[in-house]
C-alpha cells in the first residue's frame, strides 16, 4: 500500500522561550520517479533545528515545521527510476534532499551550492511547490542522489548526527587539505566542534581546540586533539602566530576573539565559519591584512564527501559523543542545546507508530 501521510513532532508557532511540539499528521509530497521514501529509525538534533523553530533564522516558510535533518532509517518505497536502492536498505538522509541537477554547481560535484532549486531538510518546498518536512517523524522523502547507504560497521545512532553535524565540518576539512603534516584549529567544542576533532584527527592532521575555558579540555584530548587552548586567557595567541593551515569555527556566539584567532593562521590561509551566529560578526580588512588571512564559510558537503566521511568513520571505528532519547522528548533536547549542556549531540529514536 502506498504511503501518503506521515506523523511528526511539529512546531506550529516559533518561540524562543517555550518549545511546543505537537504530534501532527500531514500529507507527504508525491513519490516521483527519482524519490525514495524512508521510514525513520532515528534522527539527530542539530543546532540549526533550534535556530529554525525559535524563529532565530526568520519566519517559517511552511505552515508548521517538523524539523530534523539527520535521518537514518529503512527504504520502504522507491520511484520507478531509482537504481541504487531497494526496499529494506538502511540509509541516511541529511540536510539537503534535492537539487536542480542542471546548473554549473550541480554538474561540477557541488550540488550543495546548487544555483537552481534546493530542497533543504525541512521548512522548505520542492520546486513544484510541495512542502517538505523533516525527520522528527515517521517518514521522509528525498531524491535518490541525497540518500546514502550506511556502512554495516556504523550503528544507526552513531551515523545519524554525522549526516549534517559531521559533514558540515568534514567538507571544509578535506577541501582545505587536512591530513598528515597539517595543523588544524577547531574553535568551539560542541556538536560540530567535536566532529571537527574526530574527523580532523582521523584524516591525520594535528588538531588544536580553542574553547573559552578549560571545562572541555579532557573531552577534546580524548576525541583526538593534540592541544587545547582556553581563549579566556589573555595572550593565548602569542605562541601560536602563523601556526595553522586552516581554522574551522563551529561557535555560534558573535563574541569570538577574532583578531587573536586570525593571527594564528599561516599566510593566506582560511578561517572558515560553519557556526552561524544569529547576530553576525564585526570585522575590518585591517584584521585580515597582517597575514593575508581569508574569512570564509562552508555549506554542508557534496555527495562524494558524504560517502567518504561515512566510509572513514566505519574504517576508523569513530564514536561520536551522543545522548540517545525517545523522540517524544525532543523539547528536552532543544533545551539542552540552548543552555549548552548537551555532550555533544542528541539522537532521537522512533516512538511514533509507523503505519
Amino acid at each position: 500500500m502506498a504511503i501518503t501521510h506521515a506523523q511528526g513532532y511539529a512546531v506550529h508557532k516559533p518561540s524562543k522561550d517555550d518549545y511546543k511540539f505537537e504530534l501532527t499528521k500531514y500529507e507527504l509530497e508525491p513519490l516521483t520517479s527519482d524519490r525514495i521514501t524512508v521510514a525513520v529509525e532515528c534522527c539527530g538534533v542539530c543546532g540549526s533545528d533550534t535556530h529554525t523553530i525559535t524563529g532565530g533564522w526568520g519566519p517559517f516558510e511552511t505552515k508548521f515545521v517538523v524539523s530534523g535533518h539527520e535521518v537514518v532509517g529503512k527504504v520502504v518505497e522507491v520511484g520507478d527510476k531509482v537504481t541504487e536502492f531497494k526496499v529494506g536498505d538502511r540509509v541516511g538522509v541529511g540536510a539537503q534532499v534535492s537539487s536542480c541537477k542542471e546548473c554549473k554547481a550541480c554538474k561540477n560535484d557541488n550540488e550543495t551550492y546548487c544555483m537552481g532549486h534546493i530542497t533543504h531538510g525541512y521548512n522548505t518546498h520542492w520546486a513544484e511547490g510541495d512542502e517538505h518536512q523533516g525527520g522528527y517523524s515517521t517518514y521522509i522523502r528525498a531524491q535518490e542522489g541525497f540518500v546514502f547507504k550506511i556502512p554495516e560497521a556504523l550503528s544507526s545512532n552513531d551515523a545519524a548526527s554525522m549526516l549534517c553535524g559531521g559533514l558540515t565540518v568534514f567538507s571544509p576539512l578535506v577541501r582545505n587539505g587536512a591530513g598528515p603534516g597539517k595543523k588544524v584549529g577547531i574553535v568551539g567544542l560542541g556538536g560540530l566542534g567535536h566532529y571537527g576533532v574526530l574527523f580532523g584527527a582521523a584524516l591525520g592532521a594535528e588538531v588544536t581546540v580553542f574553547s573559552r575555558s578549560d571545562a572541555k579540555k579532557e573531552d577534546a584530548l580524548r576525541l583526538g586533539a593534540k592541544r587545547f587552548v582556553a581563549t579566556q586567557n589573555k595572550g593565548f595567541e602569542k605562541d601560536l602566530q602563523q601556526e595553522f593551515d586552516v581554522i574551522i569555527s563551529t561557535a555560534s556566539a558573535s563574541s569570538l576573539p577574532l583578531d587573536e584567532l586570525l593571527s594564528t593562521l599561516k599566510i593566506e590561509k582560511k578561517f572558515i565559519m560553519v557556526g552561524m551566529p544569529e547576530d553576525g560578526l564585526k570585522i575590518t580588512p585591517q584584521t585580515l591584512s597582517g597575514n593575508a588571512a581569508a574569512l570564509a564559510s562552508s555549506h554542508l558537503g557534496n555527495s562524494r564527501e558524504m560517502r567518504q566521511m561515512l566510509e572513514l568513520a566505519a574504517e576508523k571505528g569513530l564514536k561520536p559523543m551522543i545522548e540517545v532519547i525517545p523522540m517524544k522528548d525532543v523539547a528536552q533536547a532543544h533545551k539542552k542545546i540552548q543552555d549548552s549542556s548537551v555532550r555533544y549531540r542528541t539522537v532521537l529514536t522512533q516512538d511514533i507508530e509507523q503505519q
